[in-house]
């Protein structure tokens, strides 16, 4: 059975979110969201407050209309996605945050370190089998020296030099700076570039609140010090990508306040390609007890996304948090971007996340056809791949 038939029968509530755009007439059942359908038609930003009327919002078909008329002003009928690979090359992490299962000290039974070759080995792999990208992250290893992380990128540069390697979080950079490399944010980050370094990943971000972050992830950084990272790279003329993790213990002001952070650094800087917020899965951390997010709350959630974030060229649904269909039915609330075909995603499924481990680039395109959308591959930056090219 199709996934869209399979899904219109596990909750009819969601039938709507496949009707063709040009059938959704704007008649709001939430009054309050005429005003700020105003603005958005005459392309005036979204206050603070007017997010806040979003999430307090019942009416998720109208903020799902305006979210996707502003997604059409923008890109038309294209959606896209991008042929990846995921690369996890250690999860030893001095820290441990209360929502991450991934991390590991060195006796855990779940710890894992990978070898350069073997990190190099996929990277040709990937590249052979069509990967225009290799994302990779770890935790914040302990030992591992500085050459150690040189001689990792140049040596899958070799193997694919036209490969982009978008990697580690500004997290990571932080703690290479401080702890490994012993130098400025600057000056690593250019040692990076130097070694291979195309991209920055937008990890780490999660929610900037700080008494939230005392209580999911006690001990990282702060976000001034995530948007430090990504400003001083952004400064070198870099790109990367921004995300949030939501559906744990934040509130709708403690989103808002997140994003508003976001839209600042993007108006200064205009250094992220997309945000990609992520539904956090909960079943084997310290904040099992807590309800996974509803499809409900991750349309909702992208769409009040795209009309705040008015910066922000793309919207990316992740699918590893959110099921493959989900994603799609996204496309009619402000998404224009499916994420990528992945393949062993490690951090997500530790944490007990039923989706696959990888996608292929012909369910992205069925997915995408099936919801009225043009599919094409993209980049790193989001630029489309011209196949053969």
């Amino acid at each position: 059975m199709p996934a869209f038939q399979l899904l219109r029968q596990k909750a009819p509530i969601l039938n709507y979110f496949f009707l063709k755009d040009q059938q959704m007439k704007i008649s709001f059942k939430d009054l309050l969201l005429e005003p700020l359908w105003e603005k958005i038609r005459n392309h005036e930003r979204l206050s603070t407050e007017d997010a806040l009327t979003l999430y307090a919002s019942e009416d998720l078909k109208g903020i799902g209309v305006m979210a996707n008329e502003v997604r059409k002003r923008m890109h038309g009928d294209v959606a896209t996605y991008v042929f990846n690979r995921y690369i996890n090359y250690a999860n030893l992490c001095i820290l441990t945050c209360q929502f991450c299962a991934f991390s590991a000290k060195k006796r855990d039974p779940h710890a894992f370190e990978i070898a350069i070759p073997e990190v190099v080995a996929v990277t040709k792999e990937a590249w052979e089998e069509g990967s225009t990208e290799i994302h990779m992250v770890g935790g914040l290893h302990p030992s591992l020296p500085a050459s150690w992380y040189l001689e990792l990128l140049r040596e899958m540069k070799k193997v694919a030099p036209k490969i982009k390697i978008k990697a580690f979080t500004a997290i990571e950079i932080r703690h290479l700076a401080k702890r490994i490399f012993k130098k400025s944010i600057l000056e690593t980050l250019y040692l990076l570039r130097e070694a291979g370094l195309d991209a920055l990943t937008g990890g780490g971000a999660e929610i900037f609140d700080p008494i939230v972050r005392d209580q999911i992830c006690r001990g990282k950084e702060t976000a001034e010090e995530w948007l430090e990272v990504h400003r001083v790279w952004h400064q070198m003329g870099m790109k990367s990508t921004a995300t949030m993790l939501y559906g744990h213990i934040e509130t709708p002001a403690h989103r808002v306040d997140h994003l508003r952070r976001l839209r600042e650094l993007q108006d200064e800087t205009r250094g992220f390609t997309g945000f990609i917020p992520y539904a956090f899965v909960p079943e084997t951390t310290e904040l099992a007890h807590i309800v996974p997010v509803a499809p409900e709350e991750n349309l909702k959630n992208l769409a009040i996304a795209r009309l705040f974030l008015d910066n922000f060229d793309h919207i990316t649904a992740y699918w590893i948090s959110m099921g493959l269909e989900t994603a799609a039915a996204a496309l009619h609330y402000g998404v224009d971007d499916l994420h990528g075909t992945i393949k062993e995603e490690k951090i997500f499924h530790m944490a007990g996340a039923k989706t696959p481990q990888e996608q292929s680039v012909q369910a992205f395109e069925e997915v995408i056809r099936k919801a009225g959308r043009e599919p094409y591959q993209r980049d790193t930056f989001y630029q489309l791949v011209v196949r053969g090219s």
